[in-house]
């Protein structure tokens, strides 16, 4: 497995938290995965860590955006030919090695077989038209669907809350933390930060609704 790969399984619990925020809506959560792990592409691919910023924080509006682009679409991610070609032959080889030896491929060992980059299969994977089987056959035709994700509510919610903690600054983090953490009123809060009862009050609001417009 290449660092990339590394680097993207451990930011999957981002993609699945969001996700899980939009299932039932009216669109498959497979294909909710499916433009998730094209925005955590996306995000890999635009990250500048010299910014100062963490991934979670340049990722979390890149994948957010990606899935609600499919409500946007309809639920359709338009790919091409070649793309959903190579998505069935990442079905065919994961639904092998699921029979032989009882998990998936990563994307290292799939583009090494079918002779294309890692950044290919990402892709082939994320942008699929529709969600695709494991179990698919070489048509395109599905046997079985795969099962949603097992993840439990309190940490798709905690995954997703702290995402999007992330994004704010460093003194609205602390505000955020006095109020709803560490159980401090307004006034205390105020006293903490060198602000006004009337500053932590306004400036709380806001905040409240960006992290509300982030979670979705």
């Amino acid at each position: 497995m290449t660092e990339r790969d590394r680097f993207a399984s451990r930011h999957m619990g981002l993609v699945h938290a969001i996700c899980k925020r939009f299932s039932g809506r009216g669109i498959e959560y497979e294909e909710l995965f499916a433009a998730g792990c094209l925005g955590l592409t996306k995000a890999m691919d635009g990250f500048d860590s010299s910014r100062g910023l963490q991934f979670s924080t340049y990722a979390f509006p890149v994948i957010m955006g990606e899935v609600k682009r499919l409500f946007r679409d309809g639920g359709a991610v338009r790919v091409s030919r070649s793309l959903r070609e190579l998505s069935l032959k990442i079905a065919r080889l994961n639904r092998e090695s699921m029979q032989q030896r009882g998990e998936e491929l990563t994307p290292g060992a799939l583009a090494e077989r079918l002779s294309v980059t890692p950044e290919q299969i990402v892709e082939a994977i994320g942008s699929a038209r529709a969600p695709l089987s494991l179990t698919a056959t070489d048509d395109g035709e599905p046997q079985l669907e795969l099962p949603t994700p097992d993840i439990q509510e309190a940490l798709t919610e905690r995954l997703s809350l702290q995402a999007a903690l992330n994004t704010l600054q460093e003194r609205d983090r602390r505000l955020i933390a006095l109020r709803y953490y560490q159980g401090q009123t307004q006034t205390q809060t105020a006293r903490f930060l060198g602000m006004t009862q009337v500053q932590v009050s306004r400036r709380e609001k806001k905040l409240l609704a960006q992290l509300r417009a982030l979670i979705g």
